[in-house]
């Protein structure tokens, strides 16, 4: 049964999306040293969990090519709308989803049949141990996606498949994730930290 999705929608040409195109500081930023953006190397890139298309718009628009895997039907045709949204824009935008693959699937059935160098994986997060409200955005997001009870799995999966680096974006404070090796290094951000899972690190 389709779920009331309120005004939801996945903008990459206005907002908060587009001011981080502009202003976000490019490769210097959190997400893409994470995923191993250095001087000279632009990484291929999954993002297993795309949600809003945030994360995979930026590294796109550094040069990365990105697939990005949905699992969820009314997810995938907000991105999809939004993709199209964005194309249709033209110039900047048009080159930067030109850079962008949308797959709908479940991330563990799909990253075995991909090559990539680096998977990125912002499962849905825990509840906060705060009693501050999540943005009603998320809370949207939320809604339509469940809980991904699976992330362990996912994460076990990406590790096995992954041929560099494997990124776990998880909120500063949040607990390890259990049930998994731990990270390589961390870089941590004031809410958002991302454990980076190196493989085969030479």
């Amino acid at each position: 049964m389709t779920q009331n999705i309120g005004e939801l929608q996945v903008d990459f040409v206005s907002g908060a999306v587009a001011h981080r195109l502009r202003f976000g500081g490019g490769r210097k930023q959190d997400l893409p040293k994470a995923m191993g953006f250095r001087s000279g190397v632009t990484p291929t890139i999954v993002d297993a969990t795309a949600g809003l298309g945030r994360d995979s718009f930026l590294l796109a628009s550094l040069g990365a090519h990105v697939t990005m895997i949905e699992r969820s039907q009314e997810m995938h045709a907000l991105l999809a709308q939004g993709m199209e949204r964005a194309l249709n824009e033209g110039g900047e935008f048009r080159d930067i989803i030109g850079r962008m693959t949308l797959i709908k699937g479940d991330a563990k059935d799909v990253l075995p049949e991909l090559k990539c160098e680096s998977i990125l994986i912002d499962p849905m997060h825990p509840p906060r141990k705060n009693s501050a409200l999540v943005k009603r955005e998320l809370r949207q997001v939320r809604e339509i996606v469940g809980t991904d009870d699976d992330a362990v799995e996912l994460m076990q999966v990406a590790l096995e498949h992954a041929q560099k680096r494997v990124v776990l974006k998880w909120p500063a404070k949040a607990d390890p994730m259990n049930g998994i090796r731990k990270y390589s290094h961390q870089i941590l951000g004031k809410s958002t930290r991302y454990d980076v899972f190196m493989i085969n690190p030479s």
